[in-house]
């Protein structure tokens, strides 16, 4: 089965579009050397999954992934705080963007109104599309 990609909802604009990759090993070197990394990086729920068990490595280089897809979406705005990007699963295992602080004023400034997101891992990458989204409404580009 193909898994969906990042759709664009009617009467919407693409206004970013942020890509990244991170080499899981490197990334988990990096958490290992660094004992407080994970947690200047991540939102205390983006650190254990649904179960309550610790996230994997491979599962935070997805979501390191994201947060850096998103930075550049909006254009890599000054003083982004990490914290302020988050990454939930829903209850279907679909990842959803939660923005607050420095990234939701970024967005609202950008007319970012919706997010849409896809991560994926493979061959030791973790790798993840973001599409900061508008509406179309009132413009007349």
């Amino acid at each position: 089965m193909t898994p969906a990609l990042p759709s664009v909802p009617a009467g919407h604009l693409v206004l970013g579009v942020g890509i990244d990759v991170v080499a899981v090993d490197r990334f988990a070197a990096s958490l290992a050397r660094t004992p407080t990394l994970a947690n200047r990086l991540f939102a205390a729920d983006e650190l254990v999954s649904a179960s309550g068990s610790p996230r994997r490595p491979v599962s935070l280089a997805g979501r390191f992934a994201v947060k850096e897809a998103v930075a550049k979406a909006l254009g890599v705005p000054p003083g982004m705080q990490w914290h302020d990007c988050t990454v939930i699963s829903l209850s279907s295992g679909q990842p959803e963007l939660v923005t607050t602080g420095t990234v939701l004023a970024a967005a609202r400034a950008l007319g970012v109104t919706t997010w849409r997101l896809s991560l994926s891992h493979d061959a030791g990458i973790a790798a993840a599309v973001v599409l900061a989204l508008g509406s179309s409404q009132g413009r007349t580009e």
